[in-house]
């Protein structure tokens, strides 16, 4: 840990970062990488077309690893809506069909599908808990219903940190012939997930959060079977089979690639994946199962002051939590605003502290928001 802080995130002694649920920063080594590219690319002649796309190559293997997909079920995406709208646009929805989303999800996951109105077919806003969690029993009794075609959830809600029963739910999906669609940019990267095991049909993510990666890279997966159905509604020139031999470009041939790289809008921000590809690897060699018992175990500190004060925690413990924990103080702003005063950088979300830690945070960082929070009471 102190290695990680010390090489990684050195400015980490001056300051408490626990905000990763909205902006994940940039590990050293990262940072490095696209000061490198981005040297090279003011002086153009100095970059290789074999280490540009072998970046991209090495991206969609990267991403590939972290959800144990096949490469080619990856595409490369520049944020988590871009592969929420690959599937809204891409599958083959009929008029009358139903799509069934959470109320109070992230709006990148509602607004894709509410557009399919002018298609003829209805977002469904399943109301929430009296926690204000997804009711997952309701979302699973409305699936049985034959007009609906199709499930788009937050794999981790945004706010509350809520994780959904997500075995449960591809089991339920695979059974009814239903389509899976997760966004997933609040877990990949704090929890591991393996798609061969619990199958979904497309998942999207931004690496600019948990996976410490460069705005505009991300990616977008499409389960192996489902990609020759989902065309993409929007076409980039590198779509096509052939397109790679860029000495031969105007032999146009109108055939898809038949892998997730159809979905791929070049040109793709290279020095943002040049960089993802240094942090991804770097989340590798630490274990994303090892970061997940890290992270369940910083909230100790936070969960003992909540119980002693009586204060809501709007975040599930057990299964169905997640690194994110969210309470509730009565002085909600003048709570915030001591923190940041303190140094601790964190967010208010939908009436909750919105407390984010990752790697690279410690115990006695937790115990400090503790401390911090009791003084403001």
């Amino acid at each position: 840990m102190e290695a990680l802080r010390k090489e990684e995130f050195p400015w980490s002694r001056e300051t408490t970062y626990l905000d990763h649920a909205s902006i994940g920063p940039l590990p050293e080594r990262t940072r490095r990488a696209v000061e490198e590219f981005t040297q090279k690319r003011a002086k153009p002649y100095l970059l290789k077309h074999e280490d540009m796309f072998g970046a991209f190559a090495r991206a969609r293997e990267l991403c590939a690893g972290l959800i144990n997909a096949e490469v080619d079920e990856i595409g490369l995406a520049t944020n988590t809506t871009f592969g929420l709208s690959v599937a809204a646009r891409g599958l083959p929805f009929r008029s009358g069909d139903i799509v069934l989303v959470s109320d109070r999800e992230f709006p990148a996951n509602v607004y894709p599908w509410l557009a399919l109105r002018n298609l003829d077919v209805a977002c469904e806003m399943v109301p929430v808990t009296s926690q204000g969690w997804p009711d997952e029993e309701r979302l699973h009794a409305r699936l049985a219903d034959p007009k609906v075609r199709a499930i788009a959830v937050s794999w981790t809600q945004f706010s509350t940190g809520y994780t959904v029963d997500l075995p449960r739910l591809s089991a339920v999906t695979r059974q009814l012939g239903k389509w899976l669609v997760l966004d997933a940019i609040q877990g990949v990267g704090q929890m591991p997930l393996d798609v061969r095991e619990t199958p979904v049909d497309v998942l999207a993510c931004g690496a600019q959060k948990w996976l410490l990666s460069p705005w505009g890279s991300g990616f977008v997966y499409v389960r192996r079977d489902l990609i020759e159905q989902l065309n993409p509604a929007m076409t980039g020139w590198m779509a096509y089979e052939g397109t790679d031999d860029l000495s031969r470009l105007t032999r146009y041939n109108p055939l898809l690639r038949g892998t997730a790289r159809r979905y791929e809008m070049v040109t793709l921000p290279f020095q943002d994946f040049f960089g993802m590809n240094r942090s991804l690897e770097l989340l590798q060699s630490l274990g994303i199962e090892h970061i997940e018992r890290h992270l369940r175990g910083l909230h100790a500190p936070v969960l003992e002051w909540a119980e002693r004060r009586g204060i809501p925690v709007a975040s599930p413990s057990g299964p169905r939590g997640s690194a994110i924990i969210s309470v509730s103080p009565p002085n909600l702003s003048a709570s915030y605003h001591a923190l940041r005063e303190a140094g601790i950088y964190c967010s208010l979300r939908e009436g909750v502290i919105r407390l984010a830690p990752h790697c690279y945070n410690t115990v006695e960082e937790m115990a400090r928001v503790a401390e911090v929070l009791d003084r403001a009471m």
